[in-house]
């Protein structure tokens, strides 16, 4: 199943992406999942997120990949690899701002 899910994660049909999600929280707290993004995640797949211990998450490479499968990821992790689970530390609408900035390409 989570291999399913990483294939997904690079091979499928091109997203759509909603923007609900960040809506639903304070520009404050959106600013910090930023400095999450970029300090935490950059700390595995790179600082400008081209890669590293963990693959590139540009929204280039994430094209095709949908919210739902990237919240699910970062939400639940990816057993077998150095890509922990998040669950404990954010919420579900906090999970999909994260996809979706990904998606967007809103990185700095």
């Amino acid at each position: 199943m989570r291999e399913a899910l990483i294939a997904l994660l690079f091979f499928s049909v091109p997203a759509v992406v909603a923007p609900a999600a960040a809506a639903e929280l304070p520009q404050a707290r959106t600013l910090e999942l930023e400095r999450l993004v970029l300090q935490d995640c950059g700390s595995c797949h790179g600082l400008t997120l081209k890669g590293g211990l963990g693959p590139d998450i540009r929204p280039e490479t994430l094209q095709g990949t949908s919210a739902e499968t990237l919240t699910e990821i970062v939400l639940d992790g990816v057993p077998g690899t150095a890509m922990p689970p998040w669950r404990p530390l954010l919420s579900e609408t906090e999970a999909k701002w994260i996809a979706e900035f990904l998606l967007k390409g809103d990185v700095e």
